[in-house]
């Protein structure tokens, strides 16, 4: 497929998306439920994509040092250490286990 064509067809099927959105009633958004939702959505879609990313490789369920980096990340929020703290404690412990293991 013309890499062309796939461009154009997300645009539009984003543009679509958006129409949808803005088409919906003001009431329906002021239900209670769905504020909820908009709430919780995309926390549980980035926890998603994080565990996809850090244990998944392919087909295949991989434990390394990518998984090391958010332990140790996830240590520092439990100690309550500001975000840069965190990122940094993902990113010496993932380079350091990578460099332990070659």
């Amino acid at each position: 497929m013309n890499i062309w064509i796939a461009i154009g067809v997300t645009a539009v099927g984003c543009y679509a998306v958006k129409l949808v959105g803005l088409l919906v009633p003001e009431g329906v958004l002021e239900r209670p439920l769905v504020r909820r939702l908009a709430a919780l959505l995309p926390v549980a879609l980035l926890a998603a994509l994080t565990a996809q990313q850090t244990f998944a490789d392919g087909r295949v369920l991989v434990l390394d040092a990518k998984a090391a980096g958010l332990a140790a990340a996830a240590l520092a929020l439990l100690l309550r250490a500001p975000f840069l703290l965190v990122v940094a404690a993902a990113v010496v412990v993932t380079a350091g286990v990578r460099a332990m293991t070659g």
